[in-house]
């Protein structure tokens, strides 16, 4: 009796602190801004996948093996802990043993699990302590965030031991007093065979010190959680959850934004008015501080592990410039604590003259993301560090009227001739000099509506480089007599480059003038070579009323050669060494990865596959706007380190499928004097080529 109200009590006190910190957290999430998910049975497909099969985490094949072993023990040995719970409040012994077959399996499975859990942990402590990981470094890790890690890492081991030596001792008590040993114990039992020889009241001593060990700890863990980095123990599943389930290349649209454009292009237009009485609430555009972070960035700060993934794979960070992924989960994390607490007193309106945008994260580490979701695409507990960069440079641009010197060019040329480059609309049509091209107007005019519509992109039109890519692809169109048109002058930039480089009011402007025109048409299917243009009209468009069929030019490319509609021979390709960069919004972006490939296989080349390709491909450093501004800097380019890891494979060709990779990559090849020795061509160009076209 005296040990079930000692347990209940410090039940009940556990409970009680445990309730006062997650009522402090649901008075921050309170602060921040409403944000609706939906699909719920996606949702829970990707949590099983991500959280629970841990997907993500066995990207690195042996470490992952090992948090997943960990993370899989814990789940089999909650059922123990429920279990002592219940034996505490009740005054029992092994309440649930009558759940019989069952029962065994899970005290065996635990059982197992407990040693291996055990190994890992100071595996885990070993490459923390003495292994001097770079991903465990970085100057937003601070001393106490690495002794809050690896005290988490011994208090873990501490649980397994005592779970052990409970486990040990109950076997050696009930042997000596001839009671029935429920549940079944593959490894422990080995252990207790060493103990046999102890006196009954030691054993029941030892038995009882490690339950009671184990169940303290057990709550005493809970409770330093939520202000540790370890909270995602309790976070990640939920986090998991609640994630992006759309493409990674996709961006949210700002409503808000919409019905201003849309009043901007027809000041005629309804909208519906607020309610007598009620005033319309003027929202920030953007983000400056954390209350105007929606609460799923808010969720997936708290559930950051600080593992580092994320910036190990950050073409920024990896280059010596500024930008932290991990710093931008933690310091949203670290300005709630300091701020929330205020505005619980003062108000959702409080200021302290500090704010997340400028006092904790810097302009210049906001400009450095090229927006390669190469972070959010590793983060095992599915963060989407991209989306709060994004919605900062959103505050920039919009309300602060801040963005890069380059970035103000483009914005105006974009504005004023419908491309990041400043030549005029009626040129459009220019690349196509010579080429039998169809232009929809006129096929339109004549009664005719096209298959496909080709999306030729700024890039196409006026990208001197690119001209010939897009020469070369529509001779393949011709040569196969496909069904297509362009919209020559009546084509204007997607939006892509101004909606990455947070001028979304642009972007939208873009994106309802081109929608018009495509809806106009009745435009069902469109082929892209660009694959920001590709990202764009496929997972963007949509959300504003343009809904098409969107294929990037490798794909179709792909289905001609499948359906044996397209044959190539060798000519000057033949026997030539070939790599092959994977843009970040075909690739990542859009889990496109075998269609370049298939159309590569099909050429009579060798294919050499770079270290980091496909899903673990680096960024060529041109997205998210930067290719149109002075990079931060760094100890190297991005470009430059990606061109170093092409020639690494001795590759002849430097194959890729995106009009700005070609740039970095021409520039890297360049830069490392190799334009003698190495080329860089598109998809479609090698298979003009090898047609001889």
């Amino acid at each position: 009796m005296e040990k079930q109200i000692a347990f209940i009590i410090v039940l009940l006190i556990s409970l009680g602190i445990f309730s006062y910190s997650a009522y402090r957290y649901y008075r921050f999430f309170k602060f921040t801004r409403p944000k609706k998910i939906g699909d719920w049975g996606k949702r829970i497909k990707m949590t099983i996948e991500i959280a629970f099969l841990q997907k993500k985490i066995l990207r690195k094949r042996w470490v992952g093996l090992m948090h997943a072993m960990v993370w899989w023990g814990f789940l089999v040995i909650l059922f123990g802990s429920i279990e002592m719970i219940l034996d505490g409040i009740f005054g029992t012994e092994k309440i649930l043993s009558f759940l019989g077959g069952f029962y065994d399996f899970m005290m065996a499975t635990g059982d197992i699990f407990a040693p291996i859990i055990a190994i890992a942990v100071i595996a885990f402590l070993v490459r923390r302590l003495f292994m001097h990981i770079k991903r465990f470094y970085g100057p937003e890790l601070r001393k106490i965030d690495k002794l809050d890690a690896d005290f988490a890492l011994t208090l873990i081991l501490l649980l397994m031991l005592s779970l052990m030596g409970m486990n040990t001792y109950y076997q050696v008590w009930a042997q000596q007093t001839g009671n029935e040993i429920l549940g079944y114990y593959p490894v422990t039992k080995h252990f207790a065979k060493w103990f046999m020889d102890i006196p009954t009241d030691v054993a029941y001593f030892r038995y009882q010190f490690n339950w009671w060990t184990h169940i303290l700890l057990i709550f005493f863990f809970a409770n330093i959680l939520p202000y540790s980095k370890h909270f995602h123990v309790f976070m990640s599943v939920p986090n998991v959850f609640v994630s992006r389930i759309e493409p990674l290349g996709y961006i949210d649209n700002m409503e808000n934004i919409t019905k201003e454009v849309k009043m901007m292009l027809d000041p005629n237009a309804a909208f519906e008015e607020p309610d007598e009485g009620e005033e319309e609430q003027i929202e920030r555009f953007g983000v400056k501080d954390v209350e105007d972070v929606t609460w799923v960035n808010y969720m997936n700060s708290l559930a950051c592990t600080q593992c580092g993934r994320c910036v190990e794979v950050c073409p920024a960070n990896i280059t010596g410039k500024l930008l932290s992924p991990r710093k931008v989960m933690m310091d949203t994390r670290k300005r709630m604590k300091e701020k929330g607490p205020e505005m619980i007193k003062h108000g959702r309106d409080f200021d302290d003259g500090k704010a997340l945008l400028g006092t904790y994260l810097t302009e210049e580490e906001l400009w450095a993301c090229t927006m390669c979701n190469a972070c959010a695409q590793e983060c095992p507990v599915n963060n989407h560090q991209p989306s709060v960069i994004l919605d900062m440079r959103r505050y920039l641009v919009m309300e602060e009227s801040k963005a890069p010197s380059g970035l103000n060019t483009v914005f105006a040329n974009i504005e004023n001739n419908g491309a990041p480059w400043q030549f005029s609309p009626e040129d459009r049509l220019l690349w196509a000099e010579g080429l039998d091209v169809p232009v929809m107007a006129d096929v339109v005019a004549v009664g005719k509506k096209p298959e496909y519509l080709l999306w030729v992109g700024s890039a196409g039109a006026f990208d001197d480089r690119y001209k010939k890519v897009m020469r070369d692809f529509v001779k393949i169109l011709n040569h196969l007599k496909t069904d297509y048109a362009v919209l020559g002058v009546e084509e204007s930039d997607s939006g892509d480059v101004a909606r990455r480089a947070g001028n979304e009011m642009l972007f939208q402007m873009q994106a309802l003038t081109n929608i018009e025109v495509l809806n106009g048409y009745e435009v069902k299917k469109i082929i892209t070579a660009d694959p920001h243009d590709f990202n764009t009209l496929k997972n963007e468009y949509p959300d504003l009323g343009g809904k098409y069929e969107v294929m990037h030019h490798t794909q179709f490319l792909q289905k001609q050669i499948s359906e044996g509609k397209l044959t190539i021979s060798g000519g000057e390709l033949e026997g030539k060494k070939i790599t092959y960069h994977d843009p970040c919004y075909l690739g990542r972006a859009n889990e496109e990865y075998e269609a370049p490939r298939k159309v590569i296989e099909a050429l009579p080349v060798e294919m050499v596959e770079m270290k980091k390709h496909k899903s673990f491909a680096m960024c060529c450093g041109a997205g998210g706007a930067q290719m149109f501004k002075e990079a931060e800097k760094g100890e190297k380019e991005i470009f430059i380190d990606r061109t170093e890891q092409a020639l690494e494979t001795g590759a002849d060709i430097i194959c890729t499928a995106c009009p700005f990779c070609m740039t970095m990559l021409t520039d890297g090849i360049k830069y490392k004097n190799k334009e003698e020795e190495v080329k860089n061509y598109d998809i479609a160009e090698l298979v003009a080529i090898s047609m001889g076209l």
